[in-house]
């Protein structure tokens, strides 16, 4: 049986009970014979059957409210305050007094029923109000779940979180440094002097004629060395860079680096390559290998260039390692005596060797990506295969 058909069967179980019982013991069934109020007088027992018709009335109503508001409106038209029920209870005291009691009670038996009426009815309009707002709002649960998209790491910033996590395994700090660096610490403490021809290496953003944008990160070697001198030092210097060069598949004028510096008594070039060949392992590969070429740096000396096998060929030689089967990684070598003298250290008492790689470059030459622009493009179809 549905919610409306439950109430409607007990308003009308209602009626036939204020018909049978109710009505008829007030109004002149067996001994009662008391009559309905009108004005100040009861009528005869054919105008009392005028409230069993009220009752009557009032249960079909009641039956035919389906809003809120309306049943509100009902409930103090009939059982409120000012009702029309409550009317009939307060012309009780016209009756003759040994009918009062009788009638009190009847009528009594009319308002619980009507009460009892109108919680029913109230418990189902909430429950149609429920059951419509319900559909309204339902959700089909055979469904497959929306997918959620979730972040990730930026391919750069993966891969340089990745190089910094790898150096720190093997014991090196990290060093943060100004990106916007004086041209005394960018260039001249790096045996670097005005009007060098190393200076022609890279294009430089000029700030003012003493202020700079770091074209790489080696100025961290500086700050790195005057901060700890004459303590033994091992760090990375991680950055931003940037450069006025030419927007390429293999060029953008920002990049980012991560310099590695090692200073101590007992430092060796070997230990240079150790670290080297444990860092390309870990980032390329347990079965990858490294070569050393003969360079130029004017902080390092010697200088080396360092290069992996090729990540596409496995070293067999293909069109990007033009057939040679190395690729180049990284620029390396011992630190120039000047240099260490310029961070506070004597290099007759101490050696140092320091490393610097892109890290744009890293991520290339892993995934295997021929255009460096891709990174700084922010296409989130290019982006999103790396999440």
């Amino acid at each position: 049986m549905g919610i409306n058909a439950a109430v409607n069967f007990f308003v009308y179980a209602v009626l036939d009970r204020v018909r049978s019982r109710s009505c008829m013991a007030v109004f002149g069934v067996g001994s009662v014979s008391c009559g309905c109020y009108q004005g100040s007088k009861w009528s005869s027992r054919v105008e009392q059957e005028a409230v069993a018709q009220y009752a009557e009335q009032a249960a079909i109503a009641l039956a035919a409210v389906a809003q809120p508001a309306d049943l509100e409106t009902w409930y103090h038209a009939h059982l409120g305050r000012n009702g029309e029920l409550t009317r009939y209870k307060r012309s009780v005291g016209q009756c003759p007094p040994e009918q009062r009691k009788a009638m009190g009670a009847a009528i009594n038996q009319v308002a619980v029923q009507l009460e009892q009426a109108f919680r029913a009815r109230s418990t189902a309009i909430k429950l149609q109000q429920l059951a419509a707002r319900m559909q309204a709002q339902r959700i089909d649960v055979t469904l497959p779940p929306r997918t959620k998209h979730s972040g990730g790491y930026h391919p750069v910033s993966a891969m340089l979180r990745e190089i910094c996590t790898t150096f720190c395994h093997m014991g090196f700090a990290v060093f943060e440094s100004p990106q916007v660096e004086l041209d005394e610490v960018c260039f001249q403490l790096l045996n670097i002097p005005k009007h060098h021809p190393a200076r022609d290496m890279q294009d430089t953003f000029f700030v003012s004629e003493d202020v700079v944008l770091r074209p790489h990160t080696s100025p961290g070697q500086i700050r790195a060395m005057r901060q700890f001198a004459p303590q033994p030092l091992q760090v990375i210097l991680p950055g931003l860079c940037y450069r006025y060069e030419d927007i390429t598949p293999r060029s953008e004028i920002q990049f980012h680096q991560v310099e590695g510096l090692l200073v101590g008594p007992q430092v060796r070039f070997s230990d240079l390559k150790g670290i080297l060949l444990r860092f390309a392992r870990a980032i390329f590969g347990a079965d990858q290998a490294i070569r050393m070429r003969g360079s130029y740096f004017p902080f390092t000396e010697p200088s080396v260039e360092v290069d992996i096998k090729c990540t596409l060929c496995d070293g067999a030689g293909c069109r990007v390692c033009k057939h040679s089967g190395w690729l180049e990684l990284l620029g390396a070598g011992m630190v120039h005596p000047r240099v260490l003298i310029n961070g506070g250290y004597d290099p007759q008492q101490v050696r140092g060797i320091a490393f610097g790689m892109g890290v744009e470059r890293m991520v290339l030459l892993r995934y295997q990506i021929d255009d460096i622009r891709y990174l700084f493009q922010n296409d989130l179809r290019f982006l999103t295969q790396f999440v």
